[in-house]
């Protein structure tokens, strides 16, 4: 393994793991709880100190985040690496910037 993780290797393990279209509501208030979460954890600037030690981070609540966000794509069979792709060309020619994103990296 490269050590790299792509979205599209989460969308088949989040599928394959938690994929319940009939949990629909509740993986968004999952989504809407850990939004909260996030909140509380910056606030009190809570940033894990080491990949061991997440409990109640920053770190770990952007995880949960990405998590219930990538179970509602998936129940809604969205292709996020393609959604990227096609919302970043969209950015560009909204706002462009000298910053290019470049696909397949």
């Amino acid at each position: 393994m490269d050590e790299k993780t792509t979205i599209k290797y989460l969308q088949n393990y989040i599928k394959q793991k938690d994929y319940h279209p009939e949990l629909l509501k509740d993986y968004f208030f999952k989504l809407s709880e850990e939004v909260g979460e996030l909140s509380r954890a910056m606030r009190k600037e809570m940033k894990a100190s080491n990949v061991r030690q997440v409990k109640g981070t920053i770190d770990e609540e952007l995880w949960d985040i990405i998590y219930y966000t990538i179970a509602i794509a998936n129940i809604y069979d969205v292709d996020l690496e393609q959604v990227i792709k096609t919302k970043e060309a969209l950015n560009q020619s909204k706002y462009p910037s000298a910053v290019i994103f470049e696909e397949n990296r």
